[in-house]
C-alpha cells in the first residue's frame, strides 16, 4: 500500500522502465474475481473446428510523452468469452502476429477466480507457443475468429496484413468475428497500407473502447500519457459507426461482427455470442 498513500494517481514505473496502471486504477478498475457462471445452452458445438483466437505478442504501447504503457491483452476480455465459448462446446487455437508468446495485463488478472486461473493453466502451451498468423493461409479449419482487447491489441495487430487477409475471408464468408474494447482496432488491419484490398466493415454499428475515456485515463494514472492515435476516430474515420458513449457492458451484432465496449461487456459478450457461434456452425456444417 506504499505506493497507494504515496502517490495514488501517478502510474507506477517498472524496473524496466515501462508503468504499470497507478495505485487508485488497480484499486477501484479490477477485479479479483469476474462475474462468470457456467451456462447450459440449448445449442452447443460438437464439430472439431476450434475458434481462433488472435491475441497480442507486444507488451509495450508507447504514449506521445514517449513513455511506455505495460500492456498486452486484458486477461478478463479474454478468457472470461473464452470460458462461455467453451461451455458452448467449442475449443482454441492461439496465433499472434510474430508466434511469439501472447502478452498479457497481468496486473489485471483476477487472482481469485478459479475459472479463469484454470483456463489461463490450460491454454499455458498455447499462449507460450502460439502459432504464427502469416501461417494460417485458411479458416476452413476454424469455427469462428475472436480478438480479444486490451491495450496491447492496438500496437502491430490494426497494421497486420496477415491479419487483414484472415479478417476479409472472415467477411466474405460471413464467419462470425468477435471482438472487444481495443480488440476492434483490429479491423482497421482490413485496409492496411500494403494490403491492397478496401476496409472491409464500411457502415458497420460497432461498440468499443471510446476515445473520450482514453483521453481521460492518464488523469488518474490508468496510462502514463497520451496515446499516439485514437481507435474510434480510425474507425469512425473508416465509415464504422460507434454506437456507445461510454463504457457500460453494450455488446452488438451487426451482420458476422459481434462486439463490447468495455472489459464490462466481457461476460454479455461472451453469453450472447457462444449461442450465436454455436446456431452458426450447426447450419454451416463445421
Amino acid at each position: 500500500m506504499g505506493n497507494f498513500f504515496k502517490n495514488p494517481i501517478a502510474a507506477q514505473e517498472n524496473e524496466d522502465g515501462s508503468y504499470d496502471p497507478s495505485p487508485l486504477t488497480l484499486l477501484v478498475g479490477t477485479s479479483k474475481k469476474t462475474s462468470y457462471v457456467q451456462q447450459e445452452y440449448g445449442t452447443k458445438y460438437t464439430g472439431s473446428k476450434p475458434i481462433l483466437v488472435v491475441c497480442t505478442d507486444e507488451r509495450f504501447l508507447v504514449m506521445k510523452n514517449q513513455k511506455k504503457f505495460s500492456t498486452g491483452n486484458h486477461p478478463v476480455e479474454m478468457f472470461l468469452p473464452m470460458l462461455h465459448f467453451r461451455d458452448a462446446g467449442f475449443t482454441f487455437d492461439i496465433a499472434t502476429q510474430n508466434g511469439n508468446a501472447v502478452e498479457l495485463e497481468m496486473w489485471a488478472f483476477p487472482t481469485s477466480d478459479e475459472n479463469v486461473k484454470n483456463l489461463h493453466e490450460e491454454m499455458k502451451n498455447q499462449l507460450e507457443n502460439p502459432k504464427k498468423l502469416s501461417d494460417i493461409s485458411s479458416l476452413d479449419g476454424y469455427s469462428a475468429i475472436f480478438i480479444p482487447g486490451g491495450h496491447g491489441a492496438i500496437i502491430n495487430l490494426p497494421f497486420s496484413n496477415d491479419l487483414g487477409n484472415l479478417l476479409h475471408m472472415c467477411h466474405d464468408q460471413g464467419l462470425p468475428t468477435v471482438t472487444l474494447c481495443h480488440g476492434p482496432a483490429s479491423l482497421l488491419s482490413t485496409g492496411a497500407e500494403g494490403l491492397g484490398k478496401e476496409f472491409a466493415y464500411e457502415g458497420y454499428e460497432i461498440m468499443c473502447f471510446t476515445d473520450k475515456t482514453d483521453e481521460k485515463t492518464p488523469s488518474f494514472g490508468y496510462m502514463p500519457g497520451q496515446m499516439l492515435w485514437k481507435v474510434q476516430e480510425a474507425l469512425e474515420n473508416k465509415g464504422v459507426k460507434v454506437l456507445n458513449k461510454g463504457e457500460t457492458g453494450e455488446v452488438k451484432q451487426d451482420r458476422e461482427l459481434i462486439t463490447g465496449d468495455s472489459p464490462t461487456a466481457a461476460d454479455n459478450l461472451g453469453k450472447i455470442a457462444a449461442p450465436i457461434l454455436a446456431k452458426y456452425a450447426l447450419e454451416h456444417k463445421l
